[in-house]
């Protein structure tokens, strides 16, 4: 069930009703409600895997009690160790299995022995690896003797499964979440309302650009030996947009569905396209899976503690891990590479928490530094997601080649695709440019846009974006991260 789908469009306002005007007065009524629907809006994908989120589900909460009641360290390692082994192994085994047996079978060719790797014909389940990291934060923060083990399975259940964040995130806490979910809650209409923004903001996002920009993308990614050098340019410009419109998109409708229903989930996004360095940009991209990384991988493996050697050493571990959460492919790993590249100088000159505030706060216009930097950091973002969109390391190689031809610096032409549409996608582009510009200082680009106007002009605004939404609703594509 796609958020920008007409299920998704019949199925919330079900919940919503039922959550606040039939359960509303117990909040047990409304966690089973949300369990129910969470499941639902899960096998709307492939029922099949249903069973898989709620072993998942099952093994965590059982292995969170038994390390809880253990009376001795060992009894905890036990269950801590199994709850990690199960949970990685189903990773391992749906994600990762064909990678390693292909790259070992092609290690094995490059020696001189020929071997025919066995394969698993398998699909990938939706949203496993983030309901899988949902389970693990949970698992070791009561390891560790943060939290306190949850004993009421259907509260549990909903913070592994709640389904605005199930397939595609953000990656939830059990410190934040859990609390938020066993507490009553009452509706708020500011909050609700301010929810709506979220959710239209998120829908332009992903139906007006990222899925408009994906028939451009697909086309130059998908034929790069066919077109000029600055076409290629374009596609990996656009492809930007793409994964940010795409990814941002999902994060917003999620957030604003949750803000529905009186949860406030993690922010996953701050205008990551306006860092002024990699550092800052990776402060506020994919938020929830970064500081995932940054405190259960990079903090216990040494951190920023200790010598220069260390420090690069750990940077590298955590994005080259981040590559390949991404996906069974190198390219995610020489994608991951090249991130740890450009965050260096920022580690080795500690300079990497320089840009801490938004860009240019309190001001329309940026300084000419600011905006030179936001364009240096920009373009190398755009020169990694070529690796990130490349089915295979050689085709990024290849893309990237036919980039730097002679005819690098004519104007971009792509004849399978009517010029007009791409006069239009700049315009969208460029209203979506400034509308994320001027609401860069909220939590999302429509949080305070016209707020102190009449409410004429401010539902003429809002009106606008559903017209220009319907008016791109096409052919659904699925959220790029479902693949993840």
């Amino acid at each position: 069930m796609l958020f920008n789908s007409l299920n998704f469009a019949l199925f919330l306002p079900v919940v919503f009703f039922l959550y606040w005007f039939v359960a509303k007065r117990e909040v047990r009524l409304q966690n089973i409600l949300l369990l129910v629907s969470s499941y639902f809006f899960y096998a709307c994908w492939d029922w099949r895997f249903l069973f898989l989120l709620v072993f998942s589900t099952v093994l965590d909460y059982y292995t969170g009690i038994k390390m809880s009641d253990a009376e001795s360290q060992n009894s905890r390692k036990f269950w801590f160790w199994l709850s990690i082994t199960v949970n990685l192994g189903f990773l391992a085994v749906f994600k990762y299995y064909n990678f390693f047996a292909v790259s070992f079978a092609g290690a094995l060719e490059n020696l001189g022995w020929s071997v025919n790797p066995w394969t698993l014909k398998i699909l990938l389940p939706v949203g496993i690896s983030f309901y899988t990291f949902h389970g693990l934060s949970y698992v070791i923060d009561i390891y560790k003797n943060r939290i306190k083990a949850e004993k009421n399975f259907i509260d549990y259940s909903v913070f592994v499964s709640f389904f605005p964040l199930l397939v595609a995130g953000p990656i939830e806490r059990a410190t934040h979440l859990l609390p938020q979910i066993k507490k009553k809650r009452t509706f708020d209409y500011a909050r609700a309302t301010d929810g709506l923004r979220q959710i239209l903001w998120g829908l332009f996002k992903k139906v007006v650009i990222a899925d408009q920009c994906a028939e451009f993308a697909n086309e130059i990614f998908n034929n790069a030996g066919d077109y000029s050098g600055s076409t290629l340019v374009l596609g990996a410009f656009l492809f930007a947009f793409q994964i940010y419109g795409d990814f941002s998109g999902y994060s917003d409708i999620a957030l604003g569905t949750a803000r529905l229903l009186g949860i406030d989930l993690i922010r996953n996004f701050a205008f990551p396209y306006f860092s002024r360095d990699i550092a800052e940009f990776w402060r506020r991209w994919h938020i929830s899976l970064s500081t995932w990384f940054r405190d259960y991988l990079y903090i216990p493996i040494g951190g920023s503690r200790g010598g220069m050697w260390m420090k690069v050493r750990n940077v590298f571990i955590i994005f080259i891990v981040s590559g390949f959460w991404h996906g069974a492919n190198w390219t995610f790993i020489v994608w991951g590479i090249l991130n740890a590249l450009y965050i260096m100088p920022s580690i080795i000159f500690n300079t990497n928490r320089d840009n801490l505030e938004i860009v240019a706060k309190g001001r329309y216009l940026p300084s000419l530094k600011d905006l030179f930097s936001i364009i240096i950091t920009f373009s190398l973002t755009v020169f990694a997601w070529i690796f990130f969109r490349s089915d295979r390391v050689s085709d990024a190689i290849h893309y990237i080649s036919h980039i730097f031809s002679n005819d690098l610096f004519i104007p971009p032409s792509i004849p399978t695709i009517p010029a007009i549409k791409l006069k239009v996608l700049s315009l969208l582009l460029l209203l979506f440019v400034v509308v994320e510009w001027f609401g860069r200082e909220e939590q999302h680009a429509l949080a305070s846009l016209f707020q102190n106007n009449k409410r004429i002009y401010r539902w003429t605004f809002y009106l606008f974006f559903c017209v220009i939404i319907l008016m791109c609703q096409g052919k659904q594509q699925n959220f790029i991260y479902f693949q993840f």
